[in-house]
This record gives C-alpha cells, sequence and structure tokens, in this order.
C-alpha cells in the first residue's frame, strides 16, 4: 500500500518577503535580479512591492515614475496573459541595501495583516479571461497614474490600493479582495476626476481674473 506525501503548502507572500530581506541585507540588488529571485510568483510579489512603498501620501521623489512605469508594463502584460518582462533600463534599476530590507520588512507587516483577512472566496471569478484581462488593465491604467509627477498629496494612495488589493486577490483566489479592488478603483476615478476638474476651474477662473 502507498500513501502520497502530501505537499507542502506555499509559502505566504509575507515570509517570502522576510527571507528575501535577510538574504540581500548587505548588498544591492537590481530589478532584473529581483524579478529572478520571485521566480513563478513575480506578479503577486512584484506588484505588491512595487505597490506597497507608494500608498504614502507624499509621492516618492526618483521613484514614483520607474515604478509606475513597471507597475503599468506589467499590468499590460499580465491582461494578455505573457511572461513577465521589463525592458533592460528597469531590470538594471538598483534596489541599494540601505532602503531596500526595510522597505521588505514594512511590506511583510501590511502584508501579514492582509494575509489574515485572505481566503479563497468567490473562486468561479477567476475562471474567467476576462477577469484577468480587466485586472491586468486596471492595474495598467493605475501605474500610468503612478508614475505621473503630480505634486498632491495623496495622488498616489488610491491606484496604489487598487493595486495591491488586485495582486492579493489573485494570488489567493480571493473574489472579496477582487471587489474591494474594484471599489478602489471606482473611487481613484472619482479623485482623479475631480482633481483634474478642479485643475479646469482653477484656471478658467485665472483666465477670467487676468
Amino acid at each position: 500500500m502507498t500513501t502520497d506525501t502530501p505537499h507542502p503548502a506555499p509559502k505566504r507572500l509575507s515570509a517570502e518577503l522576510l527571507a528575501l530581506a535577510e538574504a540581500e541585507e548587505h548588498h544591492d540588488l537590481t530589478l532584473g535580479a529581483l524579478m529572478e529571485r520571485l521566480e513563478g510568483r513575480v506578479y503577486t510579489l512584484f506588484l505588491l512591492l512595487l505597490s506597497l512603498p507608494m500608498c504614502q501620501p507624499i509621492p516618492l521623489p526618483g521613484l514614483s515614475t520607474p515604478f509606475g512605469v513597471a507597475i503599468a508594463l506589467l499590468g499590460l502584460r499580465f491582461a494578455f496573459r505573457q511572461h513577465p518582462w521589463l525592458p533592460k533600463r528597469f531590470l538594471s534599476i538598483k534596489l541599494t541595501s540601505k532602503f531596500f530590507p526595510a522597505a521588505l520588512r514594512g511590506g511583510a507587516k501590511v502584508l501579514g495583516t492582509i494575509e489574515r483577512l485572505l481566503h479563497p472566496r468567490m473562486t468561479s471569478l477567476f475562471d474567467y479571461r476576462a477577469t484577468q484581462f480587466f485586472a491586468g488593465m486596471v492595474i495598467c491604467f493605475c501605474g500610468f497614474l503612478l508614475l505621473l509627477p503630480l505634486p498632491v498629496p495623496g495622488t498616489n494612495t488610491l491606484p496604489a490600493l487598487t493595486v495591491i488589493f488586485t495582486a492579493a486577490a489573485f494570488s489567493e483566489r480571493d473574489g472579496y479582495f477582487l471587489v474591494a479592488a474594484g471599489i478602489a478603483f471606482v473611487a481613484t476615478l472619482l479623485f482623479f476626476g475631480a482633481l483634474a476638474w478642479g485643475g479646469v476651474e482653477a484656471v478658467s477662473w485665472l483666465g477670467h481674473s487676468v
């Protein structure tokens, strides 16, 4: 009589981030090397890694644009079920040992909280190709918003949260998080719509006052 050997449960995303932080504690890492280290979980982990620092109200100088471009490109490829890819100029971007391990640990704490809420729910949503297509296009659009050098506090937060909820939803096939991502995306559209309307009104007012 033979018994099947149970397969070990996949590592939690937060545990993978902590292990990566320990491994890269004392030397710099490029985005390309990071993609290789993440192997089969590039989309979920990499999108989470790029999005978590963007949740701050103040846009990060020097990071918002390259991270936004990377998120947009990955979202586009995710939509069409293509292998993760970034241009060479992005793969060579260095993540310094002074910043990156601390960012990983901070991200692991946030993910630890999210993981306690993540469960496979409404999994039939993920059986449709259209779900991944629309999710990828939402990620791509949010990446475009993140790369804009807008000097307005809070412009990064909602797009980043949309990407985080979407990546988390696909990591555990959690339909509740996918719904949360949809709500965050609608809030993003409303926020940027109000911002654009306010800008047009301000320009119009200045034009009339001159």
